[in-house]
């Protein structure tokens, strides 16, 4: 099993540049890449919620299940 997070899809979508919004959200570059990339093992909901905020979204449009 395997969670999917598409942060990109939505900052593409929001036509947001990863830099703006690790500032928005408060953290850095290279964290916001780990999540881009689905390196994380992790994340926190209160990150999660800022995600939402500045990217105008749900966590459903972030984060998908998918079978392997």
């Amino acid at each position: 099993m395997s969670i999917v997070i598409n942060v990109d899809v939505m900052m593409a979508r929001r036509k947001m540049r990863s830099k703006e919004l690790a500032e928005k959200i408060g953290i850095t570059t290279a964290n916001l890449s780990i999540l881009k990339t689905g390196k994380a093992k992790a994340i926190r909901f209160s990150t999660l919620e800022k995600i939402c905020k500045a990217l105008d979204c749900q966590p459903g449009d972030i984060l998908a299940f998918e079978e392997e």
